[in-house]
C-alpha cells in the first residue's frame, strides 16, 4: 500500500471517527419517562430500546475506527489479523476499519451462527 493510500484510508477514518464522536452524544432517546398511557408507555419503551441498539452499534463501530487508525500509526494497516496476509483494496474501500480479510471474516461469520461444540455434541441446544 503507498503513502498516498494510506494517507487517504486515515482520513476517512478521521472523519468517520468525528461523524461517530458527534452521534454518539445524542443520548435524548435514552430518557426514562412515565407515561398514563399504556400505548405510549409500550411506544415509548421500543424508541429507547432501538436508540440503545444504535447507541451499541455506533459505539462498537467507533472502537473499531480507532483501532484502525492505531493499525496505520503502528504500520499495519491493511494486514489480516487473522492470517497476515494482505487485505484486498476493495474490502478496505468498502470497510476500511476492517482488521480482517475477506476470508478471515466469512470463518468467523460462520462459526458466530453456530452453537458451541464439545466433540459432536452442541452445548446449546436449538429447542
Amino acid at each position: 500500500m503507498t503513502t498516498i493510500e494510506r494517507d487517504r484510508f486515515r482520513t476517512a477514518l478521521k472523519n468517520r471517527e468525528a461523524e461517530l464522536e458527534n452521534g454518539n452524544r445524542s443520548r435524548e432517546g435514552l430518557a426514562v419517562e412515565t407515561y398514563s398511557d399504556e400505548l405510549d408507555r409500550i411506544q415509548h419503551g421500543q424508541e429507547r430500546d432501538f436508540a440503545i441498539g444504535t447507541l451499541d452499534r455506533n459505539s462498537k463501530l467507533l472502537r473499531e475506527v480507532r483501532a484502525a487508525l492505531s493499525r496505520i500509526d503502528a504500520g499495519e494497516f491493511g494486514i489480516c489479523l487473522g492470517c497476515e496476509e494482505e487485505i484486498g483494496m476493495k474490502r478496505l474501500a468498502a470497510v476500511p476499519w476492517t482488521s480482517s480479510c475477506i476470508i478471515c471474516q466469512e470463518a468467523a461469520d460462520s462459526l458466530a451462527g453456530k452453537p458451541w461444540t464439545v466433540g459432536a455434541e452442541p452445548l446449546a441446544s436449538a429447542a
